[in-house]
């Protein structure tokens, strides 16, 4: 859809109204001027409107949606209380106070979305229509479960059952509902898109576009008119207006990834954009409002960029209201042979080859191999594995040579950690049990690991003792 500077501006006012169906909503204000303004914006966008100047309304009010302008403390002490007694109604805070600070304060504080006063009519309607479908939506039981581990087109998505996994499965399932703006911290290869993707499958917008961009890809002209739109003539060869992707990712999730890259001079536009909810295309004469949740990615220290003033440190804040790192494949161990066979199943699917599987000595390289490159590395090296096996078996010589030559293992307990000489009983019986908890305990993996049958691992393991162990 075309969007151009003189049809946008009514853009704020459609989209406000898609929501309005006899919403409430509650102004709490200290200050009577500006909450008459405030209500009679409401009004006019269809809203039933009640006014309160004191917070102990919250526990007979009816409304679906609050406006906080209660200033300062009182507004963070009732967003808390508001999060405790009624997590069904979003609080909007409304403040004069700088936008960074006080903006993280409040959303920790359970705030549902933060405004700076004064406003635009058409921002403050385009806010309170996502809050009201927020709540609607929260109220509705028959919308079917997000399972965050599900695979969606390349990647692993969130496969695995290490500790590092579980913990990130349990901030994807903690943050997807909310609508802060999440910064995602990992190595390259590490899978922030499909994180970020879980997170927009888990969210009241899953209905919505999602919406993703490298900013690295790009240069910088074209990078701003990608993400804010452009006016027919803004530049040579604009023969018609295009909207940006704020525009189009609108009532669902703009995934910025490489963030750490973004140039310079477009960080203030961007910065702008988050905090008064509208975008300006490049050569365009009017504000669009947008409704969009914002998650950013990077593999680079924001931190130290900011030192280095390299970063907008206004931005850095506005960015990292919730933090997610990533763990690198490295630190999933006992999960690389589940992606690696997951990978194996699907990419052999793909190039319509027979059932393959890991040669022990091919299960024992993935164990060892650091994996640089991560998840991105591993599916590479499968994906050549399964072009090059010449039977129904990955073999060592299918391996890409950086993995082949790994070293025997990192685990000092398989090693002889212990810097003594131990038997070559007590060698294989390290070796069998560090293969099974490598694998989560799935024994018909571990033997397929070690080469052996079920019958033997499990004679093996009765007696080492551990014969109730895993699956």
């Amino acid at each position: 859809m075309q969007t151009t500077s003189a049809t946008s501006g009514n853009q704020g006012e459609r989209a406000a109204g898609r929501a309005t169906a006899n919403a409430r909503v509650l102004v709490l204000s200290d200050d009577s001027g500006r909450a008459r303004r405030q209500v009679e914006a409401l009004e006019g966008g269809g809203y039933a409107v009640a006014l309160a100047r004191s917070t102990a309304v919250l526990d007979a009010t009816d409304a679906e949606v609050v406006l906080c302008g209660a200033g300062g403390p009182r507004a963070l002490a009732f967003c808390r209380r508001a999060a405790q007694a009624r997590p069904d109604v979003p609080v909007i805070v409304l403040d004069e106070r700088s936008p960074v600070e006080f903006a993280l304060e409040a959303m920790r504080a359970g705030a549902y979305d933060f405004l700076t006063s004064p406003l635009d009519d058409r921002v403050l309607l385009f806010a309170v229509a996502g809050a009201v479908d927020y709540r609607r939506a929260s109220h509705d039981r028959n919308r079917p479960p997000v399972e965050p581990g599900a695979d969606e087109g390349p990647g692993v998505g969130l496969l695995g059952e290490s500790p590092a996994m579980r913990a990130l499965r349990r901030s994807v399932e903690r943050v997807s509902p909310t609508n802060a703006t999440v910064l995602l911290l990992g190595e390259s290869g590490t899978g922030k898109e499909v994180v970020a993707s879980a997170l927009h499958r888990g969210s009241l917008r899953a209905s919505g576009p999602f919406v993703p961009i490298n900013c690295a890809a790009l240069p910088a002209a074209l990078l701003e008119s990608e993400l804010f739109g452009h006016a027919k003539g803004a530049f040579t060869g604009a023969t018609s207006a295009k909207q940006g992707l704020f525009v189009e990712a609108s009532g669902g999730t703009l995934f910025l990834d490489e963030i750490g890259d973004l140039p310079l001079a477009l960080q203030p536009k961007l910065l702008r954009a988050l905090q008064e909810r509208c975008v300006r295309p490049v050569g365009g004469g009017r504000e669009i409002p947008v409704d969009v949740r914002l998650v950013a990615a990077t593999n680079r220290d924001l931190r130290r960029l900011v030192d280095e003033q390299r970063f907008r440190e206004d931005l850095f804040y506005r960015l990292s209201v919730v933090e997610i790192d990533l763990p690198p494949l490295r630190r999933r161990g006992q999960d690389v042979l589940l992606f690696a066979n997951h990978c194996l199943e699907r990419l052999a699917g793909r190039m319509k080859r027979e059932p393959l599987r890991l040669a022990p000595a091919v299960a024992q390289a993935m164990l060892t191999h650091d994996w640089p490159g991560n998840v991105r590395e591993l599916e590479n090296c499968v994906e050549r594995a399964v072009a090059l096996a010449q039977g129904s078996l990955i073999e060592l010589e299918d391996l890409p040579e950086s993995v082949r030559r790994a070293p025997p293992t990192r685990d000092p307990d398989v090693a002889g950690g212990d810097r003594g000489l131990i038997s070559l009983e007590e060698t294989e019986r390290r070796h069998v049990l560090h293969v099974l908890e490598a694998v989560g305990g799935n024994k018909s993996l571990a033997a397929q690991v070690l080469g052996v049958d079920r019958k033997t691992l499990y004679r093996k393991l009765a007696l080492y003792g551990a014969g109730s162990a895993g699956r």
